[in-house]
C-alpha cells in the first residue's frame, strides 16, 4: 500500500543542507509501501486497511556517494511518521478476465527536522497530508502468475506552502500508473517473487514553476507462504530513480535577463529488509492480516539515507469464512 507525501520533510532538509547543484525535489509516492507479493491483487471484497509509517534518518549522500557533513560531529536528523486509512475495494466484476479494483488513502502526517549545525529544530505537528485516489486497477490471477495494472493520482490537500517549515504536502499534482506482477515457483502459489513498477509524473507546485522531474519507482519482494498463505516471510525491496531533472523555475538575473534552473544530478536508492505476515483469526474466521517489513537504504545518491519501518492492517469486511 502507499501513504502519500510522507516524506516532504526529508526533502526539504536535502534542499536546506546541500549545495543546489546537489539537491533534489522529494516525489509523492512513499516508499516501502509495498512488499512480497507486490504484484497480486486481493480477492473481490471491501478491505479496510490501517498503516503505519516512519522514517529516521541522521545522513545525506552526495552525487557522488559520499555523507554530506555541514559541521562534523553534529549530523542534521528527520523523523517522519504517518498513519493512514485505506478503502479498499475489488469487484466480482471482471473486464478482460481482470477483476476492477478502486482505493482512497486519507492520510495524517507528522516530521521532525533537526539540525544541530544550524540551531534548527522544527515539528510540523500531526496534519492531515496529501488525498490519494486510485480510480482504476485490473488483477488478472493464472495459476502460477498475477498480474496489477492501474493508475492513481496525488492530490495536494496537506498544508504545503512555498519555503514553510511545517509542510506535510507537495503543493502539487502527481499522476501515477504502475504494472506490477507476482510469479508463482510451486502448484500452491507459496514461493514467489514480485516487483510492480510505478512511473511518476508531477505537476508545477503551488504558486510556483518548480517541478519535480519523472521518477521510476520498483518495489517487491520474494517471500514464502504457509497455512494457505495466512502467514508468509520473505524479503522486501525497493528501489527508485530520478528519471528527468527538476526544475526550479524561472529566475532573473541582474539586468533582468529571465533563465530557467534545473538541478542536473538526480538521486536513487535501494533498500532491503525482512517481511513477515500474520493472521487474526479463529479456527473460523479470518479478522485481519497485520503485515510488518523494516527496510535499510543503500546505494543512495543525492538523497537521505535512512531506515524504513511500515506495519499494516488488512481487515476484510465482513471477516472472511476460513475453508
Amino acid at each position: 500500500m502507499r501513504l502519500p507525501t510522507i516524506v516532504g520533510v526529508a526533502g526539504g532538509l536535502v534542499l536546506t543542507l546541500v549545495a543546489p547543484a546537489a539537491a533534489q525535489l522529494a516525489g509523492s509516492h512513499t516508499l516501502g509501501d509495498y512488499g512480497v507479493q507486490a504484484g497480486s491483487q486481493p480477492g473481490p471484497g471491501f478491505y479496510d486497511i490501517v498503516f503505519y509509517y516512519r522514517y529516521a534518518t541522521d545522513t545525506i549522500k552526495d552525487a557522488d556517494g559520499n555523507t554530506v557533513d555541514p559541521l562534523p560531529g553534529t549530523p542534521p536528523s528527520t523523523e517522519v511518521t504517518g498513519i493512514a486509512n485505506f478503502l479498499y475495494v475489488v469487484t466480482k466484476a471482471t473486464i478482460g478476465g481482470a477483476h476492477y479494483g478502486a482505493m482512497v488513502v486519507l492520510p495524517w502526517v507528522n516530521g521532525t527536522i533537526e539540525a544541530p549545525a544550524f540551531a534548527l529544530s522544527e515539528r510540523t505537528g500531526t496534519r492531515f497530508g496529501d488525498l490519494m485516489v486510485r480510480p482504476f486497477e485490473l488483477g488478472w490471477h493464472a495459476k502460477q502468475a498475477d498480474v496489477t495494472t492501474g493508475f492513481e493520482f496525488y492530490l495536494p490537500t496537506g498544508r504545503y506552502e512555498r519555503g514553510g517549515s511545517d509542510n506535510v504536502g507537495k503543493g502539487m499534482v502527481t499522476f501515477e500508473p504502475y504494472v506490477g506482477t507476482t510469479l508463482f515457483f510451486d502448484q500452491k502459489r507459496s514461493v514467489s517473487v514480485a516487483t510492480t513498477a510505478f512511473w511518476q509524473i508531477n505537476g508545477d507546485k503551488k504558486d510556483t514553476s518548480t517541478r519535480v522531474g519523472q521518477i521510476l519507482t520498483l518495489e517487491g519482494g520474494v517471500g514464502k507462504s504457509v497455512m494457505g498463505g495466512g502467514v508468509s516471510v520473505g524479503i522486501a525491496y525497493y528501489a527508485e530513480w530520478k528519471i528527468t531533472e527538476d526544475r526550479l523555475g524561472e529566475f532573473v538575473l541582474p539586468g533582468g535577463t529571465p533563465i530557467d534552473v534545473e538541478l542536473p544530478d538526480k538521486h536513487r536508492v535501494w533498500a532491503f529488509g525482512p517481511e513477515v505476515t500474520l493472521p487474526i483469526a479463529t479456527a473460523s474466521r479470518l479478522f485481519a492480516l497485520v503485515n510488518v517489513r523494516y527496510l535499510w537504504e543503500t546505494r543512495v545518491r543525492v538523497k537521505t539515507q535512512g531506515d524504513t519501518l511500515v506495519v499494516t492492517a488488512t481487515l476484510p469486511i465482513p471477516s472472511t469464512k476460513l475453508k
